[in-house]
């Protein structure tokens, strides 16, 4: 499945469903994608970062991206999953810069709603 990713395809797939997913999808997949970029990152969870956003990325799904409204809850639930194991290396400057990405894309407005998400791995 990790074949499956490059930071193309990434992109990629966030510019063409990324508004569809939703930002709490895109949120997840965006702190994964920077911390994945961050060299303080081990490589086994650089590893679990990349078999998820594979995953998200792949257009085999458990359940398909072009059903209405259930199409993302299999990608959200790998993301949250990968969040969750490598939680601990997701810093304030990572969660900044998916904000930032995710503020561009969505507005301001979304930022108040990402508790739950952000509870997975604060401190």
């Amino acid at each position: 499945m990790s074949d499956h990713y490059s930071e193309d395809s990434f992109w990629e797939k966030l510019r063409k469903f990324g508004k569809k997913a939703g930002y709490k999808v895109v949120y997840a997949a965006l702190l994964l994608f920077y911390c994945l970029k961050d060299g303080n990152v081990p490589a086994w969870a650089k590893t679990v970062i990349i078999g998820s956003l594979a995953y998200f990325i792949s257009p085999l799904d458990a359940i398909p991206d072009i059903v209405p409204v259930a199409g993302f809850t299999d990608d959200l639930g790998s993301l949250v999953a990968a969040l969750g194991i490598v939680a601990v290396y997701i810093n304030e400057d990572i969660r900044q810069k998916a904000k930032v990405k995710l503020a561009e894309w969505f507005g301001d407005d979304c930022l108040d709603d990402l508790g739950d998400i952000d509870d997975k791995f604060s401190k």
